[in-house]
């Protein structure tokens, strides 16, 4: 063994060759290629194992003592508040960063051949991340979490043939009671989190047999020489870099804004607005526009399948490495945007008034409030891309594009006014 070479830092880099090549392009060194999201996703994953282990501590699964262990944790436990805010804030910035990365993947091509099955995983991935927060959600035992799981088990009961049956499953019965508790504490400390892990090390292989980040493509490579630099120390102090900011982001984001914690759960005082978790609350918002069986079913159902499908649509990715595509791609995402968030909100208002009058009877029908707008959503989206593609001269990839960032908006719309605009009763507020 000599100083220039030892084997503890051998062994070191060789482990993270496991998961990098040993060589990248130099251009894949670019902070603005990916905004490092996914090694972003990763060092929050990691604060979450370390601090759900912490936590585990001193929590105890059952209804008669979780809420008093979080409060003893909080109040008697030296740095117990510090630890539970920083898990609570990087789950809630976990599923932030997942989507941003799904977005870089669709804006940047990275989803076309030879990355589809790492597409899929991803999807995989990102329910997994929600099943998370979903689920310890509820270990507190408080009146947020409480009616919050309720309102979401009950639109499984909404699911045609075997809703029911599912919402019995993960309530542990017809009632949010100790076996509930008990599923959800097994699901977020063990079978999740393994899952999670096994998925993690499959995407992470995906990634460095495809050859790493996407790269851009060109006419003529022989006459495009791509220089290549070792990815130890090159890529890995970039990603250090941006890992260690973000955790004292979230250091320092946990010690100013504590989590929440309500009073304990009481099955008879339901709070007003019950709302269901603010990452489930666009869901939420479409429930009080549509029939519940394709808000909480059909709905979710079309846009789980429509991303499980688009990878292998020909030519539906852009071309890889170049964010937009191109000027004329950016130009289109900046208008789909504007257009979509101005229409959603038009639409939600508008429905708002016609619940409020006296005709919101007639209308509140399985056909005016479920096939009728599906049929609406299809035809607008089939006309969307026919006009882009046929009439603008878009591509097919651009037009895909565009469609998913529409839809995406438009959810995140409804999930603003679902936070920050739905009031007592669910009825539309100021602020």
């Amino acid at each position: 063994m000599t100083p220039d070479h030892p084997k503890s830092r051998r062994s070191f880099s060789d482990f993270l060759l496991h998961l990098h090549p040993r060589t990248i392009p130099e251009e894949n060194l670019r902070l603005t290629l990916s905004w490092g999201l996914g090694g972003m996703a990763v060092m929050l994953v990691c604060l979450l194992f370390l601090t759900g282990i912490l936590l585990l501590l001193t929590y105890q699964p059952s209804t008669g003592s979780a809420y008093a262990s979080i409060v003893t944790l909080t109040r008697e436990v030296r740095f117990g508040l510090w630890i539970r805010n920083i898990h609570h804030w990087s789950a809630n910035l976990l599923v932030v960063i997942a989507m941003l990365h799904l977005l870089r993947i669709v804006l940047t091509g990275a989803f076309g051949q030879g990355r589809r099955l790492n597409w899929i995983i991803g999807l995989f991935l990102l329910f997994l991340l929600l099943s998370a927060n979903f689920t310890g959600y509820l270990l507190p035992w408080d009146q947020l979490a409480y009616w919050a799981v309720t309102i979401c088990t009950s639109m499984l009961g909404y699911i045609p043939v075997g809703g029911l049956w599912l919402q019995e499953l993960f309530r542990g019965g017809a009632e949010i009671g100790p076996a509930t508790l008990s599923n959800f504490c097994v699901l977020h400390v063990a079978f999740i989190p393994a899952t999670l892990f096994v998925l993690l090390l499959w995407h992470f292989w995906l990634v460095r047999r495809a050859g790493g980040l996407v790269q851009v493509e060109h006419d003529n490579p022989d006459d495009v020489p791509v220089q290549r630099v070792p990815t130890v120390p090159n890529l890995i102090v970039r990603e250090a870099a941006v890992g260690l900011v973000l955790v004292a982001f979230i250091l320092i984001l946990a010690i100013v804004w504590d989590a929440p914690l309500m009073e304990q759960a009481n099955p008879g005082m339901s709070p007003n607005p019950a709302k269901a978790p603010w990452y489930f609350l666009g869901f939420q918002e479409l429930l009080l526009h549509l029939h519940p069986v394709f808000a909480s079913f059909l709905w979710p159902l079309l846009g789980v399948a429509a991303l499980l499908w688009v990878p292998f649509w020909q030519d539906s990715a852009l071309p890889t490495g170049v964010w937009f595509g191109s000027n004329s791609g950016r130009r289109l995402v900046i208008w789909t945007a504007t257009v979509g968030a101005l229409t959603t909100l038009a639409i939600i208002l508008a429905d708002n008034l016609l619940l409020q009058s006296n005709a919101a009877v007639a209308v509140d029908t399985l056909v005016t409030r479920g096939l009728l707008p599906t049929a609406l959503l299809i035809a607008l989206l089939v006309g969307f891309y026919f006009l882009l593609v046929k009439g603008l001269k878009y591509t097919r990839a651009e037009a895909v594009m565009a469609g998913i960032v529409l839809v995406l908006v438009a959810l995140a719309v409804c999930t603003i006014i679902g936070v920050w605009f739905r009031g007592a009763e669910m009825h539309l507020v100021w602020l």
